[in-house]
């Protein structure tokens, strides 16, 4: 089922659709993939975890799918600690470094970037410069003051219930 995941994303996906809010392609992933993205955040896929292929399936699950899932509510960053977690792991093991093909590189390091620990996205700009492209690794520099000036993505807030902490 990982290799659906994977082809679904980077081979029927275009670029565009990855960043672009639509309810179409939300409700395409919610559909096609919901259910699993359920059993990933349960914890019931951790046997993803063991090669690179199925724990870069694991991580666009619990990192991207849920915000396609649960777009403008609190949980779609639920997946967040576990996706950091794993794209950690892939970093300490080689994967991202052994994995040929920059969109991947790209999905790897983006738990990295979703972060609000503004460490732990200073340590992953680098990382983009080396394994994405400059313009990532500016675009993650510039969203940096977000999370050293206020512990947080003030654009989530209205997500989180709280919009009244919106800077």
């Amino acid at each position: 089922m990982h290799e659906a995941i994977l082809d679904f994303w980077f081979e029927q996906c275009r670029p565009w659709q990855w960043f672009r809010r639509s309810e179409a392609f939300d409700l395409e992933v919610r559909w096609r993939f919901g259910a699993l993205v359920e059993q990933a955040l349960a914890g019931g896929l951790h046997s993803w975890e063991a090669e690179p292929s199925s724990c870069l399936a694991l991580v666009l699950l619990l990192d991207q799918f849920s915000r396609q899932l649960w777009r403008g509510e609190a949980r779609a960053f639920v997946g967040d600690e576990q996706a950091l977690r794993l794209s950690q792991r892939a970093q300490a093991l080689g994967w991202i470094t052994l994995e040929p093909q920059r969109a991947r590189r790209q999905f790897w390091l983006m738990p990295m970037l979703h972060s609000e620990n503004a460490v732990v996205v200073q340590r992953a700009i680098p990382l983009l410069q080396i394994h994405v492209d400059q313009a990532t690794a500016d675009l993650a520099q510039h969203n940096l003051d977000q999370p050293q000036r206020f512990g947080r993505y003030p654009w989530r807030d209205r997500a989180r219930g709280s919009e009244q902490n919106h800077p």
